[in-house]
């Protein structure tokens, strides 16, 4: 069994070219922030590693004189990992980039899935950088943009300072109508503060949802938001442009809560659910209350991949509630939330 301890955070960095991906990994790799963090990009050419920064480079690894280090995706990604772990002097946290068009889901499941890697590293987070000013464009012609958001557990709104504040707060409500769970960083020129981005501990089950202020507030979240998006505010054409995203959003989140669960009814139902949809899930969080059981159990997956375990105590005068989110493609909503409501005890 690996020991959390010593697992290496890995956070799973995406969003579009020209989004500030690179401004993030540069930043990364040379100012003074007293981490020592590996960065795996697919090119090394995108990133133009200034000359006078690295220490000492073989072919695949380049040391900054920060003690960060960078490596390209050789092949495979599984390879790549095992080759920084062989490196003598740990570092404190892994980023993967992965390349503006990429689905997030296979570098996540890599680490989901693979054991060797799971001994040594622990998935994060998925951080998606969205450029506030181009995403409306980028939804209309693009599904992975759409999936990028979907995915995230993060997202850095970056270049705000590109658009007005109603521009602003319209591309949020997008934002939270395709993923009403994920954290949003307003962000200039990807100047964020790394803890923000990195160790979320978003996909530690141990602190799934403890940091996430709006999972248990999605529905008030989810009506006060969509207010922006039609408020007296936007002008007519604006409001055309921007909000057209979320009427044709094929992304859709939908909240799922009940009372305690029969364990032996809801297992079974949320494997068969997982496998029958797993192709249309992307993401899937939950916190659910088990029947005699004095514990919290978490949940969460993506595509039909799931990972669960016990979290902690319900506490005094918590709620002692289920809520499941699904967020995905052409979900039935009705069914699943029938089918959920049936394992209740």
């Amino acid at each position: 069994m690996a020991d959390p301890q010593t697992q290496i955070p890995v956070t799973v960095l995406t969003g579009y070219l020209g989004s500030g991906k690179t401004t993030l990994l540069n930043r990364i790799l040379t100012e003074d922030h007293g981490k020592r963090y590996a960065v795996i990009v697919n090119e090394f050419g995108e990133i133009g590693i200034d000359n006078d920064l690295i220490v000492e480079s073989d072919e695949e690894i380049y040391e900054m004189n920060n003690g960060c280090i960078c490596c390209t995706v050789r092949g495979d990604l599984i390879r790549t990992v095992e080759a920084l772990m062989r490196r003598p002097g740990r570092f404190d946290a892994i980023l993967v980039e992965t390349t503006g068009l990429a689905d997030p889901a296979p570098v996540a499941q890599t680490f989901f899935m693979d054991d060797d890697v799971r001994a040594k590293t622990k998935l994060d987070a998925v951080v998606a950088l969205v450029d506030a000013k181009h995403l409306p464009l980028r939804l209309k012609d693009s599904k992975e943009a759409e999936d990028q958001i979907a995915f995230a557990d993060v997202v850095l709104l970056n270049k705000t300072d590109l658009v007005t504040d109603d521009e602003l707060r319209a591309v949020e409500a997008t934002i939270r109508s395709i993923n009403p769970s994920a954290r949003i960083h307003r962000t200039q020129r990807s100047a964020v503060d790394l803890a923000a981005v990195l160790d979320r501990g978003a996909f530690d089950l141990s602190r799934a949802l403890d940091n996430d202020p709006h999972f248990l507030d999605q529905d008030h979240e989810h009506s006060h938001e969509h207010d922006h998006v039609h408020g007296p505010d936007c002008g007519h054409d604006h409001h055309h442009d921007h909000a057209s995203p979320i009427h044709d959003a094929t992304v859709k989140s939908i909240s799922l809560r009940g009372g305690d669960m029969d364990p032996k009814k809801f297992f079974p139902w949320l494997e068969k659910t997982t496998q029958m949809d797993g192709p249309s899930i992307l993401r899937l969080k939950g916190i659910i209350a088990i029947k005699d059981d004095p514990e919290r159990y978490v949940v969460q997956g993506v595509h039909m991949i799931i990972e669960g375990d016990h979290q902690r105590a319900w506490k005094d005068g918590e709620k002692r509630e289920s809520r499941l989110v699904f967020i995905g493609r052409d979900l039935d909503e009705d069914r699943l939330r029938r089918t959920f409501e049936a394992c209740q005890a």
